[in-house]
């Protein structure tokens, strides 16, 4: 698969930046996501931190899947619209974090994965046939069961604090994606009317057990 320079452009971004950060825990440290800090004014932190990753499996992982999705992205929308839908799913992400943190000033979070999810749900809105190859599973998945129920799980994840993972910044990257594709390709409504529904399921949800999601935090 041939990879735009756009997207090679951001993962080196994220490699660099995220080497810096194994390297540096002060550099790490002082560009992260924490809530504390940004309600402070450090809002550069909710920008900077989707750069910064936890471990080598962690960047890996994320890189990845941006490179198996954002040239499905770019091939309907563009390079301007896909930087649009990667940087705007990103601090949606973080926006969406500190919106359910906001209480936790020492919440903190670091990785890609909030604009990767908003990318990765673009694609499969303008790919609804698209199917996923996952690890230890021999036969393709449709790629919306993948994105719901990637949803539905960092939706439990978050409720019931599962890990040390983003999965706020997950939700939010989601919807930022969700939005922002249907708002800079509007024929998606038409050309993918069905996918967009099942899509908007688990968004929709979120929304309506939004306060028994905050009581859980």
């Amino acid at each position: 698969m041939d990879m735009s320079p756009s997207v090679l452009l951001i993962i080196v971004a994220n490699v660099l930046v995220s080497i810096k950060g194994f390297k540096d825990r002060v550099f790490f440290e002082k560009y992260k996501f924490q809530v504390g800090p940004i309600i402070k004014g450090e809002k550069i932190r909710m920008l900077t931190s989707g750069f910064l990753h936890v471990d080598q499996s962690h960047l890996f992982f994320n890189m990845l899947t941006l490179y198996f999705f954002a040239d499905q992205v770019i091939n309907h929308v563009g390079v301007p619209k896909f930087m649009a839908i990667y940087f705007g799913s990103l601090l949606a992400g973080s926006l969406f974090a500190m919106t359910f943190h906001k209480k936790e000033p020492y919440y903190s979070a670091v990785g890609a994965s909030g604009a990767v999810m908003g990318v990765l749900y673009a694609a499969i809105m303008l790919n609804p046939e698209m199917k996923l190859y996952m690890f230890f599973i021999p036969i393709p998945i449709p790629a919306y069961i993948f994105g719901v129920g990637y949803l539905l799980y960092s939706m439990f994840g978050m409720k019931k604090q599962w890990g040390n993972i983003g999965h706020s910044a997950h939700l939010g990257g989601a919807i930022g994606g969700f939005v922002l594709t249907i708002l800079l390709y509007p024929d998606v409504l038409s050309q993918s009317k069905l996918m967009v529904a099942i899509l908007a399921i688990p968004i929709i949800l979120m929304f309506v057990f939004k306060d028994k999601l905050e009581r859980n935090l």
